[in-house]
């Protein structure tokens, strides 16, 4: 891989899971220094043992939802001798994460005022104080950019019948989150724009991460490509969207999602 992004040094929320995980590797491959923060637990430890001992790589705890981290952190980071001029806003609360393994999922009219406030906290407050903080922090003072995690459910409803008599379902504060986080990139996008900072949504479509042959199946069939997305090709567009080859582009959503969206 060439060392495409020698000159980023990229700041990453939720940098566990399938989809972080992947971005870290291929960021740290392509030359970024990479600096990642998550909850502490589990998927801070896997990140921490799996690229801990890569001089390019750092990890901070950070809880996205807590105002008061997210007011000191860039300033942690810079005590560090980090300057980060790539953030990724890929923090995100899931159906299934909220629920718990095991959990049955309510349906809407049973879904909790708790966890709706839950996962707007995460998904879409917390992306609304890290991009206020680069406000205060970073933007002006150098060239930057953010990038949006959205989902193929942000400006697509999604098909309920797929979920029918699996463990999960779709959420519908998910989706909601989704939607609002391409409306404040639109929002940014035009805001920074004189002050060289770009801002764009990347929306990724479904991700196989161990489902059944049955839930595979019914969603594959609903893609122009007939399947699911792999990690990797999800982390192929979110390199360039970091590169300075995305320079040019602000204000966009681009949908990763094997022609999801275009049915």
């Amino acid at each position: 891989m060439t060392k495409s992004l020698d000159s980023r040094t990229i700041f990453i929320t939720g940098s566990g899971g399938v989809l972080g995980t992947t971005y870290v590797r291929n960021m740290l491959e392509a030359g970024a220094r990479v600096v990642a923060t998550d909850l502490l637990g589990a998927r801070a430890d896997a990140l921490q043992d799996a690229f801990g001992e890569n001089p390019n790589f750092t990890f901070y705890d950070l809880d996205v939802g807590d105002e008061a981290q997210v007011k000191e952190i860039f300033k942690r980071v810079a005590a560090d001798g980090y300057q980060p001029n790539v953030i990724l806003n890929n923090a995100a609360i899931t159906g299934e994460m909220l629920m718990g393994a095991g959990k049955s999922f309510p349906d809407f009219a049973n879904t909790s005022l708790e966890d709706w406030e839950k996962t707007i906290r995460v998904n879409l407050t917390g992306a609304f104080l890290v991009a206020r903080q680069m406000d205060i922090d970073i933007v002006g003072r150098y060239p930057a950019a953010l990038i949006n995690v959205a989902s193929m459910y942000a400006l697509n409803g999604p098909h309920h019948e797929i979920y029918k008599d699996m463990p999960f379902k779709s959420f519908s504060a998910y989706s909601s989150t989704k939607a609002g986080i391409h409306g404040l990139t639109l929002w940014l996008a035009g805001y920074w724009a004189q002050r060289s900072c770009t801002v764009n949504t990347i929306a990724p479509g479904a991700v196989f991460n161990g489902h059944s042959d049955e839930f595979n199946s019914r969603v594959s069939k609903l893609i122009m490509a007939g399947r699911m997305a792999q990690p990797q090709e999800i982390s192929d567009v979110m390199l360039f969207l970091c590169s300075e080859g995305a320079g040019y582009m602000t204000g966009q959503m681009v949908n990763v999602d094997g022609g999801f969206s275009g049915w």
